[in-house]
């Protein structure tokens, strides 16, 4: 079901707003599809409102991690979610927002990119202990 991103029938005070001009297109949004711990990669260009493209992430493999401590990056084997704070039910189904947790080949570290919006998990090494 697609959701509907125009502006509010209503007022702040409850009242409805009379127009005259009907639903357009354009200010349908598209329906959540997240991106997921998988075995093979998965992307899809979208096209975004002005003609611009965006490039989402459908399944998740490999993650270019940053350790802190050498400041080098590494790309890595996800290995699945861990810990997911924007919603919990994420870590069942694995799947990987910004902010989410995840278990690599080098240990646990957290997802700093968005990749539904960048198409790229870009993770920091977290310190154990």
């Amino acid at each position: 079901m697609s959701r509907w991103q125009g502006r509010s029938l209503r007022k702040p005070s409850g009242g409805r707003i009379w127009r005259r001009r009907e639903k357009r297109k354009r200010e349908l949004g598209e329906e959540y599809i997240p991106a997921v711990v998988g075995e093979k990669e998965k992307r899809v260009v979208v096209r975004t409102m002005g003609g611009g493209r965006k490039l989402r992430v459908r399944v998740v493999e490999k993650a270019n991690v940053l350790d802190p401590k050498t400041g080098r990056y590494a790309l890595v084997r996800v290995l699945g979610v861990v810990e997911n704070p924007s919603n919990p039910h994420y870590v069942r189904r694995n799947i990987v927002t910004k902010g989410a947790v995840i278990k690599t080949e080098l240990g646990r570290a957290k997802v700093v990119s968005r990749p539904g919006q960048e198409g790229v998990i870009n993770a920091v090494l977290l310190q154990e202990g």
